[in-house]
């Protein structure tokens, strides 16, 4: 079954910091670029950060950079997402995303909560 699985998202404090994980099983893992996108309520889908095959060059949107970064395990099939420095407004439900392929593949989400 081709799919991605995401975790590590949860509740935490201003400044705080997650790491999330995006498992994919059913294709070759290792021949895609891959990014995060992340939907706050009642909002579109934003665009976070792409990384390249190899993991060599990631690329970030401007209200992250610096904070966030993308790595990904090839052998394991899984991506991942360092959030350092959380703030309020990075609250949403993530999701990795494949780039390229045959239609959209999408997980389910993980939702990442950044409150006091």
């Amino acid at each position: 079954q081709v799919q991605l699985v995401e975790s590590g998202g949860g509740l935490v404090y201003p400044g705080g910091s997650l790491r999330l994980s995006c498992t994919a099983s059913g294709f070759g893992f290792s021949d895609y670029a891959m990014k995060w996108v992340r939907q706050a309520p009642g909002k579109d889908i934003e665009w976070v950060s792409s990384l390249s095959i190899d993991g060599s060059t990631a690329y970030y949107t401007n209200s992250v950079k610096g904070r966030f970064t993308a790595s990904r395990d090839n052998a394991g099939n899984t991506l991942y997402l360092q959030m350092n420095d959380l703030k309020p407004e990075d609250t949403a439900m993530y999701y990795c995303e494949r780039m390229g392929g045959s239609g959209t593949l999408r997980g389910q989400g993980t939702q990442v909560t950044v409150t006091n």
